[in-house]
């Protein structure tokens, strides 16, 4: 076979692929395909090394045979091709084990771990099986960025590596975080407008209103995932793993049902700054379930944030715009469990995405959102449902409110795989600026001064937020469809690797 009939066999290789590592003496790392072999030459040469180097049956003839064909295609074409044709995720990839950096290996090897590969030495050990399995690191598909260094020597090389800094935050990963960011901001901002107009319409039933957001999450994605999964696939998975969907859907919707409630009870100075209160929340079980580093400029960011915050708040006060309270410890303490739950949902919902397909776990929470809703609409606002205005402006009302928030619960989950849920919430805090320009358009509010420096303060933080760490080291992205599932065009269940 001819290295380019041998490289035409490697592009025609599709489907998700369980990668580990060998060294060979010819300089090159070798990612192969530990699936069973596909029909054909390839798939018989990646079963053969495979048999050869992880299975203890070594034979010197076949390794030699091989080795000698890999060697040959690397000599007969040019090695930028063949990296870049081999380069997709097929059963044999082929990497340079050069000496480079942490970044280098990073961009190279797609790895998720920074790893310093000293000059002289080899990247991987070679003593042994085991060696191997215990040093390799998951691949997946992202790229490791380390941040320039900040260099003190004098002012003028300070201001300049500051800058070298400052312009590596600007990657399209990072910029997609901060528009995702600012789009949640503004569906939050939306929903708040569309509430307000339908209490001042005679229409005040929060549970039923968002009965319509997790109905349509419900319809849209659950029948795309019986799709992918099969309707055998799509109960297996109800059955395994239906319990975690119910405890995340639970506590999104009393988080929901908890906050408006709060509304009611307290003023909206405490609802404010406890709503703020989801931040460390979310911080926190973010740090239980995937551990990330966090950097004390991560800290200085969010508090950035929350000074923000609190420059909206002193606005709001100067310009008279709280109200009495009816019972302020009530709802104070409705503040408070609700933001906790949000804070417990978000970083549930993070992790889940970051293994689980979306359209799994946004269906789920739909599903599950609208069983448990439903029983709570029946039960709470049964008779309010007969006195409410059910006009056209209200039903107009509703169909925007539910459009606002069906675009954040999918935005949202793009927002945890991008940056990370505390990230999410950092970035909700810009919403009472939106909110400030829809009350001059429709409401003919009259700004105070403040509200335009906080909403910078605000963006400076979520920039802040990241100016050590990297939006790639908030967690791992491991993305399959469940272990047990046959996805559909595979013929076998989804195997445990990244996507």
């Amino acid at each position: 076979m001819s290295p380019s009939s041998l490289l035409n066999e490697v592009d025609s290789f599709a489907g998700a692929q369980a990668l580990t590592t060998a060294k060979i003496d010819s300089g090159y790392l070798l990612l192969l395909n530990k699936e069973k072999p596909s029909k054909g030459p390839i798939g018989i040469l990646s079963g053969q090394i495979f048999e050869i180097f992880f299975r203890g049956r070594f034979s010197v003839c076949p390794a030699a045979i091989w080795c000698g064909v890999l060697l040959g295609l690397l000599l007969l074409c040019p090695q930028e091709q063949a990296l870049q044709r081999l380069f997709p995720l097929g059963p044999v990839l082929l990497l340079p084990a050069v000496e480079t950096t942490p970044a280098g290996l990073g961009q190279s090897a797609m790895s998720d771990e920074q790893i310093t590969v000293p000059a002289g030495t080899k990247p991987y050990p070679d003593d042994s099986k085991s060696d191997y399995l215990d040093e390799l690191p998951t691949v997946i598909q992202q790229e490791v960025i380390q941040r320039p260094e900040i260099e003190w020597s004098s002012p003028k090389v300070f201001v300049q590596s500051s800058w070298r800094r400052f312009a590596s935050l600007w990657t399209k990963r990072f910029m997609l975080s901060l528009l995702a960011g600012q789009v949640v901001s503004l569906c939050i901002t939306c929903t708040n407008v569309t509430t307000t107009e339908l209490v001042q319409r005679n229409w005040s039933l929060p549970t039923t209103q968002t009965f319509f957001l997790y109905f349509s999450l419900f319809i849209t994605y659950t029948p795309y995932t019986i799709y992918q999964y099969g309707f055998k696939g799509w109960f297996k998975m109800l059955y395994r793993d239906g319990w975690k969907y119910i405890i995340l859907a639970a506590c999104d919707v009393e988080g929901n049902f908890l906050v408006v409630k709060a509304y009611q009870y307290t003023n909206l100075l405490s609802c404010m700054l406890l709503d703020a209160w989801a931040i460390p929340v979310c911080m926190f079980f973010s740090w239980v379930y995937m551990r990330p580093k966090y950097h004390y400029t991560q800290l200085i960011g969010g508090l950035v944030c929350i000074g923000g915050l609190g420059m909206l708040v002193a606005s709001d006060e100067i310009t008279d715009k709280d109200y009495p309270a009816l019972s302020k410890g009530k709802g104070d303490a409705f503040m408070i469990v609700g933001a906790t739950l949000y804070g417990f949902t978000n970083a549930t919902e993070e992790f889940f995405v970051r293994r689980s397909p979306l359209y799994e776990v946004v269906g789920q929470l739909g599903m599950w959102g609208t069983i448990i809703n439903g029983i709570q609409m029946a039960g709470l606002e049964h008779k309010d449902m007969k006195l409410a205005t059910w006009s056209g402006m209200n039903i107009g009302l509703l169909i925007a409110y539910t459009s606002a928030m069906f675009i954040l619960y999918t935005v949202a989950p793009l927002l945890y795989r991008l940056a990370s849920s505390t990230y999410y919430n950092l970035s909700l805090l810009s919403s009472d600026f939106y909110g400030l320009l829809f009350g001059l358009f429709l409401f003919h509010y009259s700004p105070y001064w403040l509200y335009f420096p906080a909403f910078v303060v605000v963006l400076v933080g979520l920039v802040i937020y990241f100016w050590h760490s990297t939006p790639e080291a908030q967690g791992k992205l491991d993305i399959h469809a469940p272990s047990y599932v046959t996805q559909r065009g595979a013929t076998e269940p989804a195997a445990e690797t990244a996507v």
